[in-house]
């Protein structure tokens, strides 16, 4: 798990964004979002520009409070944020059957943490796709850290477009980063040319589930609060991502929102009534004091103009995300397996 301090988070605020072009970057990301007049159909139309800005701006923070795994996870009581985390990693390899030496992709691999965690608990070979340069420099450091750069690869592209041959990869799974896609069908048209025959697709998806009223206002408002928290250009329903599935040629063999029936609320590490020292930097008063140490580290010229900004959209996905699980109008674990006919 990572280590990072204050000061790694100040030193790398901003990503592979110069230090005082942060401001501006931060301007020009809000500007995509409801809250500051922005529109779905914009969103969609720049998602690069829009995802990658985001990532740029977000991930210290993210590696600063979560470690190398981005994501949530189903949890048992008496199971720490960090055992859930590797076991649904884990549970995401054992669906998918990965053998040792087999190539498997991961859609949108984040700075690397679950692809290290199932190249070791599988043994196999994993190539990260990302399209941010900045959590890919990041990534393969943390792999040589880890030892598994003899085995496990980045590559930088765009996952409506990959720059793979078909029937290329024994595997494919993706965690919590489809999402981040304009087109959930020709994301997984992609996947499925890139997948061999025969062999299976795995994810977790965020989505706005049947509970969710277009027509409720507070629904519209969580939903643009985890919009512009988390760099996405919509929420699509489950049903819609079972359809795309469908469309671009899968078998679904199962799927379920696994946060139905999770004993630990999946976002009870953010929720401001819960407590935990072995979470303590995603708590409530981890996240107040975070906010206040960036607000001194930007006013001082550790961290870059903007970097407030970025802790304040970072709190507001926070409240929208808590509201809407609590709500049960969102979920952060629609989980699929799906099957490339033969």
């Amino acid at each position: 798990m990572s280590k990072t301090g204050s000061l790694d988070l100040a030193s790398n605020l901003g990503g592979n964004i110069d230090k005082s072009d942060v401001l501006t970057a931060v301007e020009k990301y809000e500007q995509y979002h409801v809250f500051h007049g922005g529109d779905e159909e914009e969103r969609k139309a720049n998602y690069t520009d829009m995802v990658n800005k985001y990532y740029d701006l977000a991930t210290s923070f993210y590696e600063y409070g979560w470690g190398e795994s981005f994501h949530f996870a189903h949890r048992w009581k008496g199971e720490s944020l960090r055992e859930s985390i590797k076991r649904h990693e884990h549970f995401l390899a054992l669906q998918l059957g990965v053998k040792p030496g087999q190539k498997v992709l991961d859609v949108g691999c984040g700075i690397g943490g679950p692809l290290r965690e199932i190249a070791r608990f599988s043994n196999s070979s994993v190539t990260g796709l990302n399209n941010n340069e900045y959590q890919i420099t990041r990534g393969k450091e943390l792999n040589r850290l880890a030892g598994v750069d003899k085995t496990c690869n980045f590559v930088k592209a765009d996952f409506m477009k990959m720059p793979f041959p078909e029937n290329t990869f024994d595997a494919v799974y993706a965690i919590e980063a489809t999402c981040h896609a304009p087109d959930a069908y020709g994301c997984y048209k992609e996947i499925f040319r890139v997948l061999k025959p025969g062999q299976c697709f795995a994810a977790y998806e965020w989505c706005m589930t049947d509970a969710f009223d277009p027509a409720n206002a507070q629904h519209q408002k969580i939903k643009a609060e985890i919009e512009i928290g988390d760099g996405l250009p919509d929420i699509r329903l489950t049903s819609k991502c079972l359809e795309a599935l469908k469309q671009a040629g899968f078998e679904v063999i199962w799927e379920k929102d696994l946060a139905e029936d999770s004993p630990v609320p999946w976002y009870l590490p953010l929720d401001k009534n819960h407590f935990s020292l072995s979470s303590f930097r995603l708590t409530a008063v981890g996240r107040f004091i975070t906010k206040n140490m960036v607000k001194v580290l930007e006013y001082i010229r550790l961290a870059p103009k903007g970097s407030q900004r970025v802790s304040d959209f970072l709190e507001k996905a926070a409240e929208g995300l808590v509201d809407g699980g609590r709500r049960e109008i969102f979920t952060p674990m629609y989980f699929f397996l799906a099957r490339k006919p033969e």
